[in-house]
């Protein structure tokens, strides 16, 4: 079959689909646990949309014009001071995530010790990853040192770019993916203790 004619077949199998009829239980069910209108969830989802939009138009428009390498006079300063904004734009998300994180209604499902010890393996496994990508590469080649002209002399093959193509991504993946269990569950046992205490 060309992949015209399965591109064909494909929009003509959605055309024939109606989405009035669609189960909407997931939906409903997520919408039970995540108010996307509570301002903090909104902050954490911009911020989350806007960290990588930043960087990487900024390090696209450093490579094509050179600009900040010579409003900073040297492509290693100019390099160093994009990646500081990167860092404090991290720890503003890794904030607004976590205020959202514990504005949101909680899943009981999670009340366990298993769910915090998963969430506690994600974050360890993530500091690795993210610590070890960083070493690797350098803090030049962790934040776009590449656009800027900035160079290493091969490409990084050693932990842990032997084990993932990219391991700073899945690294921070893991991180927030944890964090969230972790709080989270945490903050359920916190409640229960206060409750437990008001009765007592």
């Amino acid at each position: 079959m060309s992949s015209s004619a399965s591109g064909h077949d494909c929009c003509g199998g959605l055309a024939n689909i109606d989405f009035r009829k669609a189960d909407l239980f997931v939906m409903t069910w997520l919408l039970g646990y995540v108010d996307p209108t509570e301002p903090s969830f909104v902050a954490a989802v911009l911020t989350i949309v806007f960290s990588p939009l930043f960087w990487n138009v900024v390090a696209r428009w450093e490579q094509k014009t050179r600009k900040l390498s010579r409003a900073f006079g040297s492509p290693y300063l100019a390099c160093y001071s994009l990646g500081s904004s990167i860092l404090l734009l991290n720890v503003l998300r890794s904030h607004c995530f976590t205020q959202a994180m514990m504005s949101q209604p909680k899943m009981e499902g999670l009340d366990n010790h298993a769910t915090y010890f998963l969430g506690l393996a994600l974050l360890g496994g993530g500091i690795v990853f993210v610590l070890s990508s960083f070493f690797a590469l350098g803090f030049t080649g962790t934040f776009l040192g590449d656009y800027f002209g900035i160079l290493k002399e091969a490409r990084v093959t050693t932990f842990p770019f032997n084990v993932l193509d990219n391991p700073m991504y899945w690294g921070s993946t893991a991180n927030y993916l944890g964090w969230a269990l972790m709080p989270f569950t945490a903050e359920i046992y916190r409640q229960k203790a206060t409750k437990l205490h008001k009765r007592s």
